[in-house]
């Protein structure tokens, strides 16, 4: 058995334990803990309330959303490059729109902050695929959130009404946020599997709701604002002439 050094203390072990924090005895502090807790809940749940009441009446189904000019996509991941299926799901609503005639304009909106992560060109390629001409589809490379997106729908491609494609989960907040932005929208909530990824998106977007709360009050700059971009317009353009083949 090994034996310490002479001339060497030795330290004693410490021993650390947790405690419970301890609550409170008398009916008052269980009170005021109970009302503290209450209070927090309240907070928490008050933007996801604020979501729910301001978009109630701008939810629609691909059959029934109105006639529209642009249709915006917002991006969901790639994967090996390709969308994601949540992010396939969007766009195939999307194409079903342009396919009835219920849009004119798609505009893909997302992230390309890297040179090899390209959300709006793979959204493209994806539409194009699926019967929606390459004119009239325009990229968004800096839609890096949901605030950013509708900002710049709005200040950079001059869109002033569209329709909103997302998740279900998402589509209130794409919706509050974009009419925060000054685009008066209707949402298309897709249908999707209720796997995993769908439960982690919907627990999400309680946390969500605050952030698009503040966004909404204080309205900030997006990450990248830039110039206007004509791509929008001209895409209608292109839609107006009667020479050009759908």
């Amino acid at each position: 058995m090994d034996r310490p050094e002479e001339g060497r203390p030795i330290r004693p072990t410490r021993r650390f334990t947790l405690r419970r924090p301890r609550l409170p005895r008398t009916r008052a502090g269980q009170r005021r803990l109970l009302q503290g807790v209450v209070a927090v809940c309240v907070l928490a749940l008050l933007p996801a309330t604020w979501l729910r009441l301001s978009t109630g009446d701008r939810l629609r189904t691909v059959a029934d959303v109105p006639h529209t000019e642009v249709a915006v996509v917002f991006g969901a991941g790639l994967w090996d490059g390709e969308p994601s299926p949540y992010l396939a799901h969007r766009l195939d609503a999307a194409a079903e729109l342009y396919r009835a005639g219920r849009v004119r304009v798609v505009l893909v909106t997302g992230d390309n902050s890297r040179e090899d992560y390209d959300e709006p060109d793979a959204m493209r390629a994806y539409l194009t695929r699926h019967g929606v001409p390459d004119t009239r589809i325009v990229s968004d490379y800096a839609g890096f959130d949901t605030w950013d997106s509708c900002v710049r729908a709005r200040k950079i491609f001059g869109v002033d009404r569209a329709v909103l494609i997302s998740q279900g989960f998402h589509i209130r907040r794409a919706v509050a946020l974009c009419e925060a932005a000054g685009v008066t929208s209707y949402g298309v909530g897709v249908d999707d599997r209720h796997d995993v990824t769908w439960y982690y998106g919907g627990a999400r977007e309680v946390l969500a709701a605050g952030k698009a709360a503040l966004d909404a009050a204080l309205r900030p700059d997006p990450h990248f604002l830039g110039p206007e971009e004509p791509g929008v317009r001209r895409a209608l353009a292109d839609a107006e002439d009667p020479g050009t083949p759908d």
